[in-house]
């Protein structure tokens, strides 16, 4: 990988329309995260593309960024990055820059003074209640009888309460997402509780996907080795505003907030972010699993995070992260309200009629992706672009499912 500063971009983006068209950059990337890093080796290697990414912080890799702190161990500065995707093309894809090791995340809530399995299942049902139900028959009977029927279904509160009922709402949902959204799930779209399931069984697995697997030396190493092209050049610690006048390129692709790029001319979409705070413990082990979650408006953080489990490291200490979410800092998650869809299709009008532009990413599209999605939208970005120029080829045809 290629890291320049301002001084070499300016130079390699000089010069006259009269030149060869290899001077300068054929595409300018803004965000060295999933979906710029992406694009940036695709066209790199599948179409011979000459990319310059910038990012504003001092390294790539985005969100996903993991380093090893001041005690060696191997940490996510922000915040526990768990892959899982069931598209055989993504990891396919992936698996040209990192090997793997097969990691299944799974998560415990500190409840009624208790750890037990989050997504609720018969395990956590067992704990709080009492009960020895030993089938998902007896599981699902229970969870009935609790349940609240709401129709129709369309906030966060219906969804929960309608599966099992007000006090286990209560218990694992209301204060968590109170802390997380600064918001009652009553106000938020039912996609933010949707997305955990509820089980009858014992699976305390977090993730039901085909695939549960993690970068074997880190995120970090494999973003890399996916720039480490003579096409691609880095630069960091840099506002792409502040040089985009100066280099000479053809094409802009976008991954940063899409009301930032336009001056935030209809107003700031909402964000919420988070806080982190990072210690080092002097144990091998704090928690029994990778993250554990604090539902309660009495705890100020929602969950402690442990990356010695992800990451399968071996050392004498430990280091943790708790997380605060916050209404102030780096936009993390688009907040899912119908008043914030119709702010963001204002913006996406004037995105789609910006011409040589294209948005990509949870900011540059105001959408809550996971990373395969990130990737998979990334890869179908790609497929375009090569398409429009008569490429087809196997590269080309990796997509999102």
């Amino acid at each position: 990988m290629r890291t320049i500063n301002e001084e070499e971009a300016m130079s390699a983006g000089v010069g006259s329309s009269n030149e060869s068209p290899r001077r300068g950059f054929d595409y300018l990337i803004v965000g060295a995260g999933f979906a710029g890093s992406v694009l940036a080796e695709r066209l790199a290697v599948g179409l011979n593309k000459r990319v310059l990414i910038v990012d504003r912080r001092p390294h790539i890799a985005g969100n996903a960024y993991d380093h090893y702190d001041e005690a060696g161990v191997l940490i996510h500065r922000y915040g526990p990055h768990i892959f899982h995707t069931n598209s055989q093309r993504i990891v396919d894809y992936l698996s040209r820059f990192t090997e793997w090791r097969t990691y299944e995340h799974r998560v415990l809530a500190y409840v009624d003074d208790q750890l037990v399995p989050i997504p609720i299942n018969r395990t956590t049902v067992n704990a709080l209640y009492g009960l020895d139900l030993k089938t998902d028959e007896e599981a699902e009977s229970f969870l009935k009888s609790r349940a609240e029927p709401v129709e129709p279904i369309r906030t966060s509160e219906d969804v929960v309460i309608n599966q099992v009922g007000r006090e286990l709402y209560e218990k694992f949902f209301r204060g968590y997402t109170r802390k997380q959204w600064g918001l009652d799930p009553s106000q938020l779209d039912k996609s933010v509780t949707s997305r955990v399931p509820t089980r009858t069984n014992t699976d305390d697995r977090y993730f039901g996907d085909t695939f549960q697997i993690m970068p074997l030396h880190g995120f970090t190493r494999m973003f890399e080795k996916m720039l480490n092209h003579p096409n691609i050049k880095v630069m960091l610690n840099a506002d792409y505003r502040e040089i985009r006048d100066e280099v000479q390129f053809e094409h802009l692709i976008y991954t940063g907030p899409v009301d930032e790029y336009f001056d935030y001319c209809y107003g700031k979409l909402p964000y919420r972010s988070l806080k982190f705070r990072h210690e080092t413990v002097n144990s091998a082990q704090f928690q029994p699993v990778a993250v554990v979650n604090y539902p309660s408006e009495d705890v100020p953080y929602t969950r402690i995070s442990e990356y010695k489990h992800l990451t399968g490291q071996e050392h004498l200490k430990t280091s943790v992260t708790y997380e605060y979410p916050s209404a102030e800092g780096d936009p993390y998650y688009p907040i899912p309200r119908p008043e914030n869809a119709e702010l963001y299709k204002r913006y996406q009008e004037l995105a789609n009629s910006t011409p040589n532009v294209t948005f990509l990413g949870r900011l540059g599209t105001y959408k809550y992706y996971n990373m395969d999605q990130v990737v998979g939208q990334a890869l179908t970005a790609y497929k375009r672009i090569a398409e429009s120029e008569g490429v087809i080829e196997d590269a080309a045809e990796v997509s999102a499912v």
